[in-house]
């Protein structure tokens, strides 16, 4: 499912600390998903293969490329959205899929390791990344 060689390599590398920190966040994730079971949307591991924690990386790449400046790049766009696709299959708008899943509550400690493990990746590593995500649609 996961195509590129950005999920294969460069993602693994980036957030290496979310694999430590899975069971912590899941129990907490655990907790929130009753309260917020009515407004979900379905995005799973078990529907895609996806994890959370890849979601919530891919999702913090969108807002690092941003303010790198990135998302007026129409390559960097391009790319992106396949790479949503890709990690998303099935889903309807995958694009605004995500964008709703980064506001639901049981979705933040995901999302709050994954910026974590961006900063700790810095921002040299953080921009190749992005500079490859702008390849992604030229390299199918």
């Amino acid at each position: 499912m996961i195509k590129s060689r950005l999920n294969k390599t460069l993602l693994a590398t980036l957030f290496t600390g979310i694999l430590i920190s899975t069971t912590a966040i899941r129990a907490h994730a655990q907790e929130d998903k009753a309260d917020a079971a009515t407004t979900n949307i379905d995005v799973t591991p078990e529907q895609s293969g996806v994890t959370q924690e890849e979601l919530a990386a891919i999702y913090v790449l969108s807002e690092l490329c941003s303010s790198y400046g990135y998302k007026k790049n129409p390559d960097y766009r391009t790319g992106f959205e396949q790479l949503v696709k890709e990690n998303m299959p099935g889903i309807h708008k995958p694009l605004n899929a995500l964008e709703m899943r980064a506001k639901q509550k049981d979705f933040q400690p995901f999302l709050e390791q994954a910026r974590q493990d961006a900063k700790n990746a810095g921002e040299q590593q953080n921009k190749e990344i992005c500079q490859e995500i702008s390849t992604l649609n030229k390299a199918s």
